[in-house]
């Protein structure tokens, strides 16, 4: 008992056990791990919500005076205090643990690693657990991480026009934001109170994946170190589409658990999904080295461990997930398709929208320096099968919301036709811009009318690599239009 005792102190939460009751029944608590594990998460929350806004603190810090000698002598009875209460928390937690018998027989499971490795994570994959505790399945080979010198963002500024006394604040203010709310700006699925209070539809999405429809959990260490929390739903016996594999990417507040994988699932095909860098389960912080590297393990794993072949992989990304989805398809070029919904060309234009007039300066200074997710200018590279899935209602990524004409998307459609088809007249690129702004009802009723041969010509190009969703930005894509669009994308 003593031995379990220690061990429980330390050891993951438990969710669920899987099977055990509907999706939504949870794994239950006594009351001494309850409310131990509520003071830990709660301090957690706190600590978190800190780091985020240390820049604040750091200024009110500075005007209270509390940067002195002895005002900080002040605070050290409520470090005391609290650490005392987060330590009773942790014994109370573990003596709830001990005492609980569903609790002990994961815990055995758990510290059970004499069975050889496909039996162990064999019997892991009956709970549902905190992620870091689970044994990873593919690991990447780690690549030599550059120095702080190789990669200096002040060595190059948005603004290199700008006088250096006003260049060298600009730089400075840019990485203070970016590394403390910038990037949470941008990846807000990455904050720990939004996945605290998402946790439990989280949880109940995981559960309906594995229990309805097979999912098998794993865990992949990415090139620079990180842990990727990836679900893999097989197909392959059970529907004629199932040989083909679809890699999920979700949005910037999006997880597998609850996101756009359930819509190919249901299509038939084999679904592989994953949670960003710092998403829920998986370690890290979005950027866009760690999104790469993020992405390269998915597909390696999808490859090397999955076997699926490289032409038989459909790469899906949604709203910033594009940018994963293309740099994969960047990466192997031999990819069946390419399916980016809800996707704009650039950050940067929405960002600034997003903003004051008066940051735009800094805005671009810290979406090029540490953010600069160019979909379109990668997208140039990629020379297979493309659709984009543009929704006419999305208030999002259109600069004025209810005004098809500003959706960034638009941008992304009209790039991919001017780099791909380099005999379109001048003439013809206008009209490219002109037919992009219309519905496509109203390009349908042009298609079917006696127009000019240029007019037929970009209408086509068009609606082959765009189709609309009379929708907002984050209602599932509807799996009989996903049928639809993966038709299309296989007889180009």
């Amino acid at each position: 008992m003593l031995k379990l005792f220690f061990r429980s102190l330390f050891s993951p939460r438990l969710y669920r056990k899987h099977r055990d009751g509907p999706c939504d029944v949870l794994y239950n608590p006594n009351s001494l791990e309850k409310w131990g594990d509520l003071v830990i998460k709660t301090v957690n929350v706190v600590a978190s919500l800190s780091f985020y806004t240390s820049p604040f603190i750091c200024m009110y810090v500075y005007r209270k005076g509390f940067y002195t000698f002895e005002k900080l002598q002040t605070l050290i009875p409520e470090v005391v205090v609290l650490g005392c209460l987060v330590a009773v928390s942790l014994i109370m937690r573990a003596i709830g643990r001990v005492t609980n018998p569903k609790y002990v027989e994961y815990l055995k499971a758990l510290t059970d690693t004499n069975t050889d490795p496909a039996s162990y994570l064999q019997s892991l994959r009956k709970y549902d657990f905190e992620f870091n505790n689970w044994p990873v399945s593919y690991t990447v080979p780690p690549i030599k991480r550059s120095t702080w010198l190789e990669v200096n963002p002040f060595s190059q500024c948005s603004q290199p026009d700008l006088p250096t006394y006003k260049r060298i604040p600009l730089q400075l203010l840019a990485f203070v934001a970016a590394h403390t709310f910038g990037m949470r700006l941008i990846y807000p699925g990455a904050l720990y109170i939004i996945v605290s209070s998402l946790w439990k539809f989280l949880l109940i999405g995981r559960s309906q994946l594995v229990e309805t429809f097979g999912g098998l959990r794993a865990k992949l260490r990415t090139a620079d170190g990180n842990s990727i929390d990836t679900m893999f739903v097989d197909k392959r016996l059970s529907s004629d589409r199932g040989n083909t594999l679809v890699v999920c990417s979700e949005g910037n507040s999006g997880y597998y658990e609850i996101g756009i994988m359930f819509t190919p699932i249901r299509a038939g095909y084999s679904v592989l999904g994953w949670n960003h860098p710092g998403f829920a389960g998986s370690t890290g912080k979005p950027s866009p080295s760690q999104e790469q590297n993020a992405i390269d393990a998915v597909m390696q794993y999808a490859i090397n461990k999955l076997g699926f072949k490289v032409e038989d992989i459909v790469l899906f990304g949604w709203s910033i997930g594009g940018y994963n989805a293309t740099f994969a398809a960047v990466t192997y070029p031999d990819v069946k398709a390419l399916l980016l919904d809800a996707t704009f060309d650039d950050i940067l234009p929405i960002a600034q929208n997003q903003m004051p007039q008066s940051w735009a300066i800094l805005v671009e200074e810290i979406i090029r320096s540490y953010a600069d997710l160019n979909i379109s200018e990668m997208l140039q590279k990629y020379k297979g099968p493309v659709c984009l899935v543009r929704r006419n209602n999305d208030e999002v990524i259109c600069l004025r919301q209810g005004l098809v004409h500003t959706n960034r998307g638009n941008n992304l459609i009209k790039k991919l036709i001017e780099t791909r088809y380099t005999n379109l007249s001048k003439e013809e690129l206008a009209l490219v811009d002109k037919y992009i702004r219309l519905f496509g009802p109203h390009r349908a009723l042009l298609q079917a009318r006696d127009i000019g041969e240029s007019d037929q010509k970009i209408l086509k190009l068009i609606s082959k690599h765009m189709q609309e969703l009379n929708g907002t930005h984050c209602i599932p894509l509807p799996h009989e239009q996903f049928i639809n669009i993966m038709d299309s994308l296989m007889e180009d």
